[in-house]
């Protein structure tokens, strides 16, 4: 019996939108990056990768990887990385206690599933390297912490990183050539700013024709502005950041956050050629929170881009109706809405108008209301079955 047997372990994890941004690396066999940077962890209600990994001697070689049903390849350096430094710890537990299964040594099975759009700037390649890692931690019963397991997930994602923990969450940059102190580290749990809300206006569930890792490499050796957001912009920001949310001042880190959007993005254009992730309807949902702000007389609304042109606006509970209010005043027909939280919008009439408007509701195909949330979530519910076999 035992020859057949299909261990298994599934995992949810979740999306974080960095305030800080990670761009640029200096060492990229070990994903080790050029500056720290910090992350809101979303609410796995609304985006989360969801993976099973298995294990089994009746398996054959080598490991594989469904994603969303579609294969996926595992040979390429970052998921070797990862894979590797998972068997190794597992292999340590074996050698130290022989009595347990030889799980390191069988061939693994992993599916998984996002339940948002893939590589369109929504942080999908962080959610779905924490949550294989942390499957894969749970499947071989390892002790390391979630801090620990950071180090394993970066070498997948650099941003894979901070999705290993819930709340507001720092990826320090670390100075180590080993980058054994590149690594999460918590600012502050959830449950400390709970009522962080946010608004993603989905302008593009495309695949980016730039990618991140390619776009940042560029960045590095062709930007003559990147030094100086590197060294001396990106560590003031950090420390503004993380007093911002300690004292839960939210105008703070509003204008942290979209000073540092701007700074990203002005160094994607100072790239030689220039990287253009932002579009007309970027720009649009940028005047648009502007607008949200000088109708409220303060600052209510903060917005950021990651790699693409989603907008994610981020704002507190208490001024959802000023904020979220406003945009659902334009977007309300789009998908996005129907759900507790999209009903509980009530819109704000006369804010956005005009050209602003007329650009967001042509442009934004749907939008994701979600809030600060937890790290990684051990579930039951299994994309592998008993016998090894994928759920569809």
């Amino acid at each position: 019996m035992s020859e057949n047997k299909v261990y298994r372990a599934s995992t949810t994890a979740p999306v974080n939108i960095a305030v800080i941004k990670y761009w640029g690396k200096r060492d990229s066999r070990l994903n080790l990056p050029t500056n720290s940077s910090l992350s809101v962890t979303l609410s796995q209600s609304d985006l989360r990768t969801h993976t099973t990994a298995s294990c089994s001697p009746s398996y054959s070689p080598p490991d594989t990887l469904l994603l969303n049903a579609e294969p996926q390849p595992l040979s390429d350096a970052r998921s070797q990385a990862c894979l590797t430094s998972l068997r190794a710890l597992r292999s340590a537990l074996e050698s130290s206690n022989p009595s347990l299964p030889p799980l390191s040594t069988y061939p693994l099975r992993l599916s998984s599933a996002n339940n948002f759009p893939t590589a369109a700037g929504l942080a999908s390649s962080a959610a779905g390297f924490a949550a294989l890692v942390r499957s894969i931690a749970d499947l071989y019963q390892l002790p390391q912490s979630p801090t620990e397991l950071s180090l394993i997930a970066r070498q997948g994602s650099g941003s894979a990183c901070r999705s290993l923990l819930g709340g507001y969450v720092a990826w320090d940059q670390g100075v180590l050539p080993s980058g054994t102190d590149s690594k999460a580290r918590l600012v502050a749990p959830r449950s400390h700013w709970p009522e962080m809300r946010a608004l993603i206006l989905v302008v593009s569930a495309e695949k980016k024709a730039i990618s991140s890792t390619t776009g940042m490499q560029t960045t590095v050796q062709t930007s003559p502005m990147f030094q100086t957001r590197a060294t001396q912009v990106v560590p003031k920001a950090m420390r503004e950041m993380e007093t911002a949310i300690a004292e839960k001042d939210f105008e703070e880190f509003a204008k942290i956050t979209m000073r540092e959007s701007n700074s990203f993005h002005a160094t994607c254009l100072d790239t030689d050629p220039p990287i253009f992730y932002l579009n007309d309807v970027s720009r649009a949902a940028i005047r648009g929170v502007e607008i949200v702000n000088e109708k409220a007389g303060r600052v209510v609304a903060a917005y950021t881009f990651d790699a693409g042109p989603n907008c994610v606006v981020y704002y507190l509970e208490d001024e959802r109706d000023v904020v979220a209010g406003a945009f659902k005043m334009v977007l309300g027909e789009k998908e996005g809405w129907k759900g507790e939280q999209g009903k509980a919008v009530r819109r704000a009439e006369g804010t956005l108008g005009g050209k602003v408007a007329e650009v967001l509701r042509d442009g934004v195909s749907r939008v994701i209301l979600t809030s600060v949330g937890e790290g990684p979530i051990s579930v039951e519910d299994h994309l592998i079955d008993e016998k090894g076999e994928v759920v569809i």
